[in-house]
C-alpha cells in the first residue's frame, strides 16, 4: 500500500487555526488523541504518563461517525497496529516553517520497517550539514506514526529521541520489522528486547 499523499496546502506555523475537533483511541501504545480540522488531519498525540492527554478547552469531541477524516483515522490506525495497513492514505494539514514541512514530507518517503539517520534525512534534503535542524524538525512533528518520525535514527542506529518516548519508538520500529518480515531488527533492538 503507497502513500497518496492527500495533504491540504502546506501551511505556514503562523497560519490561523481553525475549529479543532477530537477523537481519543486506544492502541498497543496507549491511548492516542487524533486532531483534525473537520477536512483532514492537524495532529496526533499521544498519552504521558503523568501529563494525559493535551486537550485544549477550545478543541471540541467529536464522534468519528459524524466525521469522516476522523472515522478514517480511527480506522487506518486501527490497522496499523493489528499488522493489516503499512501506509496511511488520509489527508494532513501539517501547519510549520517550510523546512519542517519539507522535513515531514521526507519523512513519509522512509519505507515501513526501514529506518534512516537525521543525516540520511539532511541529504534528501539537499543539505547535508543540517542533521541537528533535521532533528528538531523531527521533533516538532505534528502526526507521529502516520508522518513516521519514529523511523529517524542515530547515526549509529541508536535509538535517539522520540516525543512519544523511546520505549514506543522502540515497540513501534519492533512492530514494523515483525509485520513486515524486515532483518533490519531480527531478534533485539538496541538497548531492550524486540
Amino acid at each position: 500500500m503507497t502513500d497518496s499523499r492527500r495533504d491540504l496546502p502546506p501551511r505556514t506555523a503562523d497560519a490561523p487555526v481553525g475549529e479543532v475537533l477530537y477523537d481519543v483511541v486506544s492502541s498497543p501504545i496507549g491511548r492516542l488523541l487524533i486532531a483534525c480540522d473537520g477536512e483532514a488531519i492537524t495532529g496526533v498525540y499521544m498519552e504521558h504518563h503523568r501529563d494525559g492527554l493535551p486537550v485544549d478547552p477550545g478543541w471540541r469531541p467529536v464522534d468519528p461517525a459524524v466525521c469522516p477524516v476522523v472515522g478514517d483515522a480511527r480506522a487506518q490506525l486501527a490497522a496499523y497496529f493489528a499488522g493489516e495497513r503499512t501506509a496511511f492514505d488520509l489527508p494532513l494539514a501539517m501547519r510549520g516553517t517550510p523546512f519542517n514541512l519539507r522535513v515531514w514530507a521526507e519523512l513519509r518517503g522512509i519505507p515501513y520497517g526501514e529506518t534512516a539517520s537525521y543525516a540520511d534525512v539532511a541529504r534528501r534534503l539537499g543539505r547535508p550539514g543540517a542533521a541537528r535542524a533535521v532533528g528538531a524538525a523531527n521533533a516538532r512533528n505534528p502526526i507521529p506514526i502516520i508522518v513516521p518520525c519514529h523511523r529517524v535514527v542515530g547515526a549509529d542506529g541508536s535509538l535517539t529521541g522520540f516525543g512519544g518516548g523511546i520505549e514506543r519508538k522502540r515497540w513501534l520500529l519492533a512492530h514494523e520489522a515483525r509485520v513486515g518480515g524486515s532483518p533490519l531488527f531480527p531478534t533485539q533492538l538496541p538497548g531492550g528486547a524486540a
